[in-house]
């Protein structure tokens, strides 16, 4: 596809995820730390955290449910991310729902493995402030590359156009290891969320990957988002039925 830049060179893996602003983050300008100071990245995510508590209204118990579960779990409505105003009209079938796939569990599978290394390895990796001199613009990669939420978009497109459903694709974003902000692509199967990562080529169930996850786009309304805080530094309980 002539929007993937082709490298040669082994995929060389980062632990730096890009720097995903959404209505938890924004608050980070607020604080006292510099954004690109070390400490600056660790306060923005405890901030973002406890913003995603006071403005949800959570209780430890609903965080709790949602991370027992071997599928992210809704809690409430809340607003989509910053760099989200926009992309449905720009990309329809972001938010567009899909007809029924006929690929089996399997095969499903395959794909997302395929391309989500493809796309990983394809893509360079390259933040919005250093190709577009503005800090989050969602939108699919160039020939210079993308940041984590260009990825997502790219991967998303790739299995939408191979037969997944939409509204088995769902964006998310997240708190890394670090409690930096970061965005990933949730495949929705019968047995659980999985999770196609810009850092890593493996994909596996979203309680394996160590994140926060803090706010999942709607499936059954693909242009809202929906509140999930589950998983990383929120208590974990052995994993329950969906």
């Amino acid at each position: 596809m002539a929007i993937i830049e082709k490298r040669t060179e082994p995929l060389v893996q980062s632990d730096q995820p890009c720097k995903t602003q959404d209505g938890y983050t924004l608050y980070r300008r607020a604080s006292r730390w510099p954004s690109g100071a070390k400490g600056g990245k660790f306060a923005s995510g405890i901030l973002a955290l406890a913003m995603a508590t006071m403005l949800t209204g959570l209780t430890a118990s609903h965080a709790e449910a949602s991370s027992s579960s071997k599928f992210l779990v809704p809690q409430k409505s809340i607003n989509a991310p910053a760099g989200f105003t926009g992309i449905c009209a720009k990309y329809n079938w972001v938010c567009a729902q899909s007809a029924s796939s006929n690929l089996s569990a399997n095969e499903t599978l395959r794909l997302a493995k395929a391309i989500n290394r493809q796309v990983n390895r394809q893509v360079r990796q390259i933040d919005d402030q250093a190709q577009y001199g503005r800090e989050e613009l969602w939108t699919l990669p160039t020939a210079r590359g993308g940041d984590c939420e260009d990825l997502v978009l790219l991967k998303k497109k790739m299995l939408l156009e191979r037969g997944v459903p939409s509204e088995d694709l769902l964006i998310a974003t997240v708190l890394d290891h670090k409690l930096r902000s970061h965005a990933v692509l949730v495949l929705r199967t019968a047995s659980g969320d999985l999770v196609l990562d810009s850092l890593k080529n493996k994909i596996v169930p979203w309680k394996q990957t160590g994140y926060t996850f803090l706010k999942l786009q709607n499936p059954n309304s693909l242009n809202q988002w929906q509140a999930v805080l589950a998983g990383g530094v929120i208590k974990d309980r052995p994993t329950a039925s969906r």
